[in-house]
C-alpha cells in the first residue's frame, strides 16, 4: 500500500502523483475526494473521457480544486478499481453532534476511535486545527475538529484495507499530507488494524512552507502556489 500525499491545490503535487501511479500500476486507487458511491460508478470508458468523468462525479460541485489537476491520476491507471473514502459534509456535521464513534459505526474499535489520544498528541492536533483555521475557531470547537479528522483517517484506512482485500496489492491512496502522515494519519490506523500490511508514504511539501513532520518514507518539495491571504475569508 502506497500513500501519496498532497497539498490539495498544488498542481505539481498532482502531476507527481500521476507519474507515480503510472509507475506503480496499482490494482486499486483510493481517493479521499470520492464517496464510495461515486467511486463505484467509475468505468474504464468514463476514465477515457475527462469531461464525462468530471460530470459523472459532479466534481465541479464537490468543493475540491479543479478536476484538470486530478484527472491525470485517474488516467494513469484506467483499469484499476476505484474506491472512495470521503466523509461528506453532512456526515461530518452529524459526527460533531453524535460523536465520531457513532458516526463511524461498526468497526470503530478496529481503528482505536473509542480511545482518547495521548494528551500531547491531542494538544498538538488541536494546535494544528487552530492554525489551519487562522485561529478563528472557538476553543471548544478544536476537540470536535480533531475528532472529525480522526473519523476521516479511519474512513481512509477502512477503504484502503477493503481495496487491498478485494483487489490485492499494490493499492495507492491519494490524500492530503495530514491523512498520509505515518505517525497518526491513516497509515498509523492501518498499522494498528492490519500490522502485516506493507506500506510506503510520500509527503509533498512546498518551497518556503513549514516542513512536513518527520516519519514519511520520502518527502519531495515542489514550488508553492500563490494563495493570497488564506485568512482573509476568516476575518
Amino acid at each position: 500500500m502506497v500513500f501519496l500525499g498532497e497539498q490539495h491545490d498544488n498542481p505539481a503535487h498532482h502531476a507527481r502523483q500521476a507519474e507515480l501511479v503510472a509507475e506503480i500500476a496499482p490494482t486499486a486507487l483510493v481517493f479521499e475526494m470520492l464517496t464510495p458511491d461515486q467511486a463505484s460508478g467509475i468505468t474504464p470508458e468514463l476514465v477515457a473521457d475527462e469531461a464525462a468523468l468530471g460530470e459523472a462525479l459532479d466534481w465541479a460541485g464537490s468543493g475540491w480544486p479543479d478536476f484538470t489537476m486530478y484527472y491525470p491520476i485517474f488516467a494513469a491507471a484506467p483499469e484499476a478499481a476505484f474506491y472512495g473514502a470521503a466523509v461528506p459534509r453532512e456526515d461530518a456535521r452529524r459526527a460533531s453532534e453524535i460523536g465520531m464513534v457513532e458516526a463511524f459505526g461498526q468497526g470503530a474499535d478496529r481503528f482505536g476511535l473509542p480511545e482518547p489520544l495521548p494528551a500531547d498528541e491531542q494538544e498538538a492536533r488541536q494546535a494544528l486545527q487552530a492554525e489551519a483555521h487562522c485561529d478563528a475557531l472557538p476553543e471548544e470547537m478544536l476537540p470536535v475538529m480533531v475528532d472529525i479528522q480522526r473519523l476521516r483517517d479511519a474512513k481512509i484506512a477502512e477503504a484502503a484495507l477493503d481495496a487491498l482485500e478485494a483487489e490485492g496489492g499494490p493499492v495507492v491512496v491519494i490524500t492530503g499530507n495530514g491523512h498520509a502522515r505515518p505517525d497518526w494519519g491513516a497509515p498509523a490506523l492501518i498499522a494498528r488494524a492490519a500490522p502485516d500490511v506493507r506500506m510506503a508514504t510520500l509527503g509533498q511539501a512546498e518551497e518556503g512552507a513549514p516542513p512536513l513532520p518527520e516519519g514519511f518514507d520520502r518527502i519531495e518539495t515542489a514550488p508553492a502556489v500563490d494563495r493570497g491571504d488564506p485568512c482573509a475569508a476568516f476575518r
